[in-house]
């Protein structure tokens, strides 16, 4: 395997433990244990972000930057669906 395919890999792990820890933690009935699994999700979140971060700078995983224009929509948007 190369370099790229392996960080592939532990990005698509990442994102599949993040996602399970946080249905853990979300349907978790004992609060000592709901607060070990988020401590346990932020961690793994971070170890994502430093892949994905990695990855990027390497080029193999581009982001596209959103236009002002749209983020200005996006915005509007949930501004005005919040509650009064």
């Amino acid at each position: 395997m190369q370099e790229r395919d392996i960080l592939d890999d532990v990005l698509t792990s990442q994102k599949n433990m993040t996602g399970t820890y946080n249905t853990c933690a979300n349907e978790c009935a004992t609060p000592s244990i709901r607060d070990s699994l988020v401590d346990i999700l932020t961690e793994e979140h971070q170890i994502q972000a430093d892949v994905f971060n990695e990855m990027s700078k390497r080029g193999w995983y581009p982001v596209q930057q959103a236009e002002q224009q749209k983020i200005q929509q996006a915005k509007q948007k949930y501004e005005n669906a919040k509650p009064q």
